[in-house]
């Protein structure tokens, strides 16, 4: 059985997005394909990588992906956008998704300060990133594509 792809979408592809891919992997890889991307890929922040080691889960391996290797290469059912910039710049980028969702979190790759601040930024992303992947997965999205895909097909062409 082919699994639901899930694309998640930020900027810069550095901490949100690979952060939300690595916990819906982790929660649920066998039924979901998580990807993730960003407009202008700027690396793997090594603070994500650590605070989510923190809590079990590697994503060590994981690397900074451009939006446009995606474009006509992924038909995603989900596309969640995990900033404001991401999601004003491109919503309609995947017209044949079954949902496009934006869960704006903070940037804490932007938190200026001493170290400790600048970890417990990341610290309090993830967790809010987690949450909303838990909270996602309790309302049974699978079904919901499903149903969507068998009452309509639709495909788009990007120029």
């Amino acid at each position: 059985m082919k699994r639901t792809t899930v694309l998640f979408l930020c900027t810069g592809n550095s901490a949100r997005s690979q952060m939300a891919e690595g916990f819906l992997r982790e929660r649920a890889g066998d039924r979901f394909d998580a990807q993730s991307a960003g407009l202008a890929p700027v690396g793997l922040n090594p603070l994500a990588v650590q605070v989510m080691a923190e809590v079990g889960v590697d994503i060590s391996s994981q690397q900074s992906k451009s939006l446009k290797g995606f474009l006509r290469k992924n038909e995603a059912q989900y596309v969640i956008f995990v900033c404001d910039k991401a999601e004003k710049s491109c919503p309609e980028i995947w017209p044949f998704a079954t949902a496009t969702m934006c869960w704006p979190f903070p940037d804490p790759a932007a938190v200026q300060g001493d170290a400790e601040n600048r970890l417990e930024a990341f610290r309090r992303v993830r967790d809010q990133v987690r949450e909303s992947i838990e909270s996602w997965l309790a309302t049974d999205p699978e079904s919901s594509a499903t149903a969507a895909h068998k009452s309509q097909t639709m495909t788009c062409e990007v120029d």
